[in-house]
């Protein structure tokens, strides 16, 4: 037998197929009620944050159900499952901690680096969010992603500048548009549109150590509001 490629497994991945184990061993049976988030990540001597990114694995791969108000619940399946495609990539807490380390510094440069035509970029993405909020918000993903993407072209450097292209790919993977269900609504895209503006007027009034603050601060609301949903989607017992 030839020998395999050997790839660190991410740590939510890990977490994952625990309990996915212990749920095809029986160990929870189709119906009950997991452990709260918090004990579940005592017992695991993990972070709440990756005990989170595991359960929406083992949810978007239909082992588990999340009822919103009560908890998560194990679901009758036929056969053991594997992990789905789908959710093996990066964890999207995990991902937003990362862009928050880059994305800031791009900020700046941006600042400092930004010609006229970026800044019309800039504000164009922003009215695009505004437009798809009035419109029921279907395309608001896209024109976060755009908001982001010219920020990061307008910095001038060409690999940052696909970083973060892969950072925003990455975004949108199934777990991600998973968490980002259980708070991106309307209100809450105003909130990121108001931050938006604060690191547009800031990279406009070429300002770098004010864009780098006011895009950390966004994306540390962001983590904020992701984890603040999911918790009420998942309380403690």
């Amino acid at each position: 037998m030839p020998l395999q490629t050997v790839e660190p497994q991410r740590l939510y991945r890990q977490i994952a197929n625990q309990l996915r184990a212990l749920i095809d061993n029986g160990e929870f049976a189709p119906g009950a009620r997991l452990p709260a988030e918090r004990d579940l990540a005592q017992q695991l001597g993990v972070s709440r944050p990756s005990v989170r990114e595991a359960l929406i694995a083992l949810e978007v791969e239909r082992c588990v159900e999340v009822r919103t108000g009560s908890g998560v619940y194990v679901l009758e399946r036929t056969k053991p499952s594997a992990p789905a495609a789908e959710a093996t990539g990066w964890g999207p807490l995990e991902l937003i901690r990362a862009r928050r380390a880059i994305e800031g510094e791009v900020a700046a440069l941006a600042a400092r680096n930004a010609r006229v035509a970026d800044d019309e970029a800039i504000a164009d993405a922003i009215t695009g969010m505004k437009v798809e909020i009035d419109r029921g918000g279907a395309m608001l993903q896209d024109s976060d992603r755009e908001f982001h993407l010219a920020i990061a072209r307008a910095a001038g450097n060409a690999v940052l500048a696909e970083t973060i292209e892969g950072y925003l790919g990455a975004r949108y993977s199934t777990l991600s548009k998973r968490l980002g269900g259980y708070f991106e609504t309307s209100r809450a895209w105003r909130t990121t549109v108001d931050e938006h503006e604060r690191v547009r007027a800031a990279i406009l009034a070429r300002n770098p150590e004010d864009a780098r603050s006011a895009m950390i601060e966004h994306l540390d609301k962001v983590h904020q509001r992701f984890s603040a949903s999911w918790r009420q989607a998942h309380p403690p017992a």
